[in-house]
């Protein structure tokens, strides 16, 4: 059986009785534990979607349930106050649906079945506590619970058209003849039993892609072009208090592969303009094989952004200090200019072999974190003896007169001797003495004898 037609009005915003003045003034309602807004979308605009409208609510409440193919949930109670009440509440949230270019009809109940069947009614709908729901349910149809068109005709024969008709039927009889699964909705409806909804989850990363109505190739178009796709980025990222660390720009041509740019950031970043930016110089760098005919902007996962004020010292003021920004702005720009492989952060490796006991990671500034290599109170591997900061990449081998290592000269023997014997488990043994010596210059160089023959001597890094 179809559902009875609802009018056309777009978003109507309710007028509230005399009685509920003082919810209107921003005072909770006391007698009810939840109140949900129920939204029955009529129609929808060419670009709007029900998870856009949920994404949209969810800055009213965190509690936002869908309903497809046509209702939204949404639990308020906690959020009349930041609302000016109930009314400013339906006011700005019919406001948000009709930016949306959705028409629709908004109901407000104790209970989440209650607000979805008035708002498919399509009547002014506003109750605030369980005492009063029955009484305005009673004039109600079945129809609007949605139930099989063979229950409804069959309760039609036995006269009975309407919720509260239905709610006088004796239960047991009603659960023999309709089944159980019915009077367990008309529980829910008055709020006898619960009604558990699931939250809304957005999606997790941004995904926006564009056809061009014509080819471009100009790198200063392509990030015009690219602006109103930025701009939903960062709408996407305030909405949900988060930032991004990683931003992937795809570039599709006629005949050669589509073209990538990558922007990966040191801390996690929000700013629209920032973005826009560092997207820009990476374009720049990038050499295109053919005109561009669409654009896809995907994000990273979000990443929840630790917001600080800013200090009472500026940087380079008595007492302050360079700030975490300035840092990752730095590393932001050279990476955006050189590319993301070029610029990197150290960190210390659980191994024994010195080319091992390093590698490359993240640069971690600014709120973004690094995971850690070693817990806490463990020494590194090497013990107390000092490791120098550059090291070769291969080993050099050193010239020798009657076994002793020369370099530019004599060289002078400083500290104690560490030996390192390990990888004989992965094929790539190792047995050293290693030194620390000075050349003729005053220059502090890490040295290793070998410890099989023919016992030779390398040069292997230099202190700072």
């Amino acid at each position: 059986m179809a559902s009875r037609p609802l009018r056309k009005n777009d978003a109507r915003v309710v007028r509230l009785p005399t009685s509920l003045r003082s919810v209107e003034a921003g005072r909770e309602p006391a007698d009810s534990a939840q109140l949900w807004v129920g939204a029955h979308i009529v129609s929808l605009g060419a670009s709007a979607t029900l998870e856009k409208l949920a994404t949209r609510a969810q800055r009213f409440t965190p509690r936002v349930s869908l309903v497809p193919p046509d209702g939204l949930l949404l639990e308020v109670k906690g959020s009349l106050h930041l609302f000016n009440g109930v009314e400013g509440l339906l006011s700005r949230f019919g406001a948000d649906c009709q930016m949306l270019g959705i028409e629709s009809a908004i109901a407000l109940a104790p209970t989440p079945l209650a607000a979805l069947v008035a708002a498919r009614v399509g009547e002014p709908f506003v109750v605030t506590n369980k005492a009063q729901l029955i009484g305005r349910l009673t004039s109600m149809p079945l129809v609007p619970l949605r139930w099989p068109e063979e229950v409804i005709e069959r309760l039609a024969r036995m006269g009975v058209r309407t919720i509260g008709q239905a709610l006088r039927l004796p239960r047991a009889g009603f659960a023999r003849r309709f089944g159980p699964v019915h009077l367990a909705e008309l529980d829910r409806l008055t709020g006898r039993n619960a009604d558990l909804r699931h939250d809304f989850q957005p999606r997790e990363r941004f995904r926006r892609r564009r056809e061009l109505t014509y080819e471009m190739e100009n790198n200063e178009t392509i990030l015009a072009a690219l602006a109103p796709m930025l701009a939903d980025l960062g709408k996407f990222l305030e909405t949900r208090q988060v930032g991004i660390t990683e931003l992937q720009c795809r570039l599709r041509h006629r005949h050669a592969a589509p073209s990538e740019c990558v922007l990966r950031l040191a801390a996690p970043l929000a700013n629209v303009e920032r973005l826009t930016q560092l997207l820009g110089e990476r374009l720049n760098a990038l050499v295109l094989p053919e005109p561009v005919r669409s654009l896809e902007l995907r994000s990273g996962l979000p990443v929840l952004r630790e917001l600080s004020s800013n200090p009472l010292w500026q940087p380079g003021e008595y007492g302050g200090a360079a700030a975490g920004s300035e840092s990752s702005a730095l590393i932001e720009i050279l990476r955006a200019r050189l590319g993301h492989e070029a610029v990197y952060s150290l960190q210390v490796m659980q191994a024994h072999r010195p080319e091992r006991a390093w590698g490359m990671c993240e640069p971690s500034l600014a709120g973004a974190s690094a995971p850690p290599t070693r817990g806490p109170g463990v020494a590194a591997p090497w013990g107390a003896f000092r490791r120098p900061l550059w090291l070769l990449p291969t080993p050099q081998q050193l010239e020798e007169i009657d076994g002793v290592p020369r370099r530019h000269g004599t060289l002078r023997f400083f500290g104690d001797v560490e030996r390192i014997e390990t990888g004989w488990w992965d094929g790539a043994e190792i047995g050293r003495d290693y030194y620390t010596v000075f050349d003729i210059y005053g220059v502090q160089l890490w040295i290793f004898r070998e410890r099989a023959d023919p016992h030779r001597w390398f040069l292997h890094g230099v202190f700072g």
